[in-house]
């Protein structure tokens, strides 16, 4: 897994693509729950480990945001 990292880090950098997360935002996406709305910040395929939440209900735990736009960000790849 190391090695996969770095060999991405490196071909970025020579290619001079952007490892800022910013360079890869897509539109928001809303992501109706039994709780209420969660607002994900998903980030270019490929790229699911950057996704998260920047807006869910009160009742929400950050960890819980997180892990739906995790899992949206994951549905919307494979469906890619």
């Amino acid at each position: 897994m190391g090695r996969l990292i770095l060999f991405v880090t490196g071909a970025c950098v020579l290619s001079g693509c952007s490892l800022d997360p910013k360079a890869w935002e897509t539109a928001p996406v809303t992501v109706q729950t039994a709780q209420g709305p969660v607002v994900c910040q998903l980030y270019s395929e490929n790229i699911q480990t950057w996704d998260r939440a920047i807006s869910r209900p009160e009742t929400m735990s950050v960890e819980q945001g997180d892990a739906i736009c995790l899992a949206e960000g994951r549905r919307r790849d494979a469906a890619g």
